[in-house]
Formats: C-alpha cells, structure tokens, sequence
C-alpha cells in the first residue's frame, strides 16, 4: 500500500477533500518523524510502538567477495505491533485460510 492508497482512503472513509486529507496524512507523517527524531520512542494505543535502536559499529563481509568492511553504528527504526493491530491481523488471517 502506498501513502496516495492511504490518503484516497482516508479521504473516502471521512469525506473530506483528498487536497485536505493529502495535508493531513502529510503532517502526521512529519510530526512522527520529527518525534521518532527528537524523543526515540513513539506510542499509539491499540496500533503500537516506533523506537529507535542504536546498532553498534561491526566489521561487515561483502557475501560476494569474501571482502571485509567496516560497518558504522547507525540508528534503526523499529515497530513492535500493539495488542488491537495483532488481533485484527491474525482474524484476517485466520479468514484466509
């Protein structure tokens, strides 16, 4: 699914013209970026939790040359799902089968 799919929905589940809705999914977008950036951690009941992890620098190994390289520390986003998102996913699933 892509941001414009989201944004047509949402401007279809709500009625609201796909010019504001595109702002707005824009802006909170922004906004979770900027916390992401500024706190490291972000929480939304029932859907769940952003947070940046610090990976240590390693020495690395192009898997085609065999070449050893090193890999520098960086910051990695990760998602844990919330309780809501799991069950709903796992009904849908369950459906499928």
């Amino acid at each position: 699914m892509t941001k414009k799919e989201i944004i047509d929905m949402v401007a279809e589940r709500t009625g609201q013209k796909h010019s504001h809705t595109k702002a707005v999914v824009e802006q909170v977008l922004e906004v979770f970026i900027d916390k992401l950036a500024e706190e490291g951690r972000i929480e939304i009941r029932n859907f769940g939790v952003f947070k940046v992890k610090r990976t240590p620098a390693r020495i690395g190994r192009n898997p085609k040359t065999r070449e050893v390289a090193p890999v520098p520390a960086r910051n990695i986003i990760q998602f844990k799902a919330g309780k809501t998102m799991k069950e709903r996913v796992n009904v849908q699933q369950d459906d499928a089968e």
